[in-house]
C-alpha cells in the first residue's frame, strides 16, 4: 500500500523532510510507526517509541490502532499546549 506521510513542527526538524510517500504493508498507524523506526535514521531518532508522538490519518487525530488503507495521509506531530 501507499502513503502519503507528513512531518510537522519537532518531529519534521528531526527527519529534514517535510512529507514523503512510502510504499508499505503496514495495517495499522503503528505499524506503520514501527517500520520507519526499523528503517534506521533519522526515523528512529524522530519517531523512537520514547518520543511522545501524535498521529493522525487523514486529517483526524487517532491512536497507533488506527487501520490503514492504501492513499492514506498520516502525519507525525509532537503534542501541543496552549499558553
Amino acid at each position: 500500500m501507499k502513503f502519503t506521510i507528513k512531518y510537522f513542527a519537532s518531529v519534521r526538524e528531526a527527519m529534514g523532510i517535510s512529507s514523503e510517500d512510502v510504499v508499505c504493508e503496514a495495517a495499522t498507524a503503528g505499524a506503520l510507526r514501527d517500520w520507519l523506526i526499523a528503517k534506521g535514521a533519522p526515523y528512529v531518532h524522530a519517531l523512537a517509541r520514547g518520543q511522545s508522538v501524535r498521529l493522525a490519518v487523514n486529517h483526524a487525530l487517532c491512536d497507533e490502532t488506527q487501520a490503514l488503507e492504501s492513499g492514506a495521509e498520516v502525519a507525525f506531530f509532537p503534542p501541543v499546549t496552549g499558553g
